[in-house]
């Protein structure tokens, strides 16, 4: 099986778990790559509408891994505008998780894995979990390594 993981990471902590995200998916035997969405303007706070400097195709992936921060409360402006100008996602198996610096995943998290799902089943791709990672929490580890061990299953 091909496996894209397609992450929006700002500070590096998203694309950390990426990483070993990857590291699980190829020790499974799947070929499987971590592609990077990149905006033009990489400031979480500013008003410009958001606009890609990179935009993974994820056509040629039979499944796939969605990864971005979390920023006020909600899934990150550039993530939402890549899912948002995506192809039509059916047939496709997809997992979801956002990172976040507030310690309790109602703080923002759960909702951005709503957004991210909610955008991927209106594509017609077949959602098997979401995760959310509180970066700032004492259970950051275990997080990220139930996160890795469901992710790395299609």
């Amino acid at each position: 099986m091909k496996i894209g993981i397609i992450v929006y990471s700002h500070t590096g902590n998203t694309l950390s778990v990426a990483w070993k995200i990857e590291q699980a998916i190829r020790a499974a035997g799947h070929e499987v790559r971590t592609e990077k969405v990149e905006p033009v303007i990489d400031n979480p706070n500013s008003d410009t509408p958001a606009e890609l400097k990179s935009s993974p195709d994820v056509d040629q992936y039979d499944a796939v891994v969605f990864a971005s921060p979390v920023h006020a409360f909600s899934l990150s402006r550039i993530m939402k505008h890549y899912l948002l100008q995506l192809p039509d996602l059916t047939g496709k198996k997809v997992h979801c998780f956002v990172t976040q610096q507030l310690k309790k995943p109602w703080m923002g998290g759960n909702r951005a894995v709503r957004q991210i799902s909610d955008v991927c089943r209106k594509k017609g791709a077949q959602v098997i979990s979401g995760g959310v990672v509180n970066w700032s929490g004492k259970n950051r580890e275990s997080q990220i390594e139930d996160i890795v061990r469901r992710m790395s299953v299609f």
